[in-house]
This record gives structure tokens, sequence and C-alpha cells, in this order.
């Protein structure tokens, strides 16, 4: 017998599976940025990519672009946010693979990136967007 899980079943066990692998896939993020849009999800997307390459193409919904050329200046606000699901992306994941390890150390507890970067990602994206705020103004 099957059994079929509410959104809300399949957020919550989505949300555990990341903060275990540290990984998500495209489809999810897909499925969690439906759900954010619905009001039922809460993470921070953020692209670790260069000025230049977010500006070329960004995932639609994310909240904050962070360079890891610039990362090391955003610490202290991003340390505030260590215990809230942070989802992170680059053009192929080798940027982020490494990022999350080094978040994992400094005690991040739901840190993951996105499997195959933005290269995989099929979900909405935004060619020319303006640049999200600085991490220090997000709310």
């Amino acid at each position: 017998m099957f059994t079929f899980q509410t959104e809300d079943d399949r957020m919550i066990q989505l949300v555990q599976n990341v903060s275990k692998s540290h990984e998500i896939s495209a489809e999810e993020l897909q499925f969690l940025l439906a759900c954010r849009a619905k009001g039922k999800a809460e993470f921070l997307l953020i692209d670790i990519r260069e000025i230049t390459e977010y500006s070329a193409l960004c995932i639609k919904g994310t909240d904050v672009l962070l360079p890891t050329s610039t990362i090391h200046l955003a610490m202290d606000e991003l340390t505030k946010r260590k215990n809230s699901l942070i989802i992170l992306y680059c053009y192929s994941s080798s940027r982020t693979f490494q990022m999350v390890h080094i978040l994992k150390r400094m005690g991040f507890t739901k840190i993951a990136h996105l499997d195959g970067g933005i290269m995989e990602y099929r979900g909405e994206k935004l060619k020319n967007a303006p640049l999200p705020p600085n991490i220090t103004c997000k709310g």
C-alpha cells in the first residue's frame, strides 16, 4: 500500500534530509522555493558566485549574493543564522561543496548546497537580474 504525503509532510521530510546530507537536488530546491512562495517554508538561498556570474544568470528566489571572495566580510551576520536552513549554490557545486564543509566546521547545522549548481537547475532563472540586497540588509 502506498502512502501519499501531504505537501507539508514532504517539505518537513525534505528539510530534515537536507540538514543531514548537506545536499539538495535541483528538483528539491524547486519544491522548497514553491513552498516558500506559499509561505510554508523558510530558508536563505545564497549564490556564492561572483557578481558578473550572478548578473548573467541567477536562480529566481535567490536571497543573497555572497561571493566566496568576500564571504569572510559577512561571517558575523551569517553566523547569526547558523541554526536556520541555508542553501548555497554556485555554477557546478564545486565551490559550494567546499563552503559547506567550512561552515559545518564552524557550527552551521542546517547548511546545504545545490547538487550540480545552477548548471543542473531546471527551475526558473533570471538573466540580467538586479543584485539582491547584501546579507546585512536581510531581515
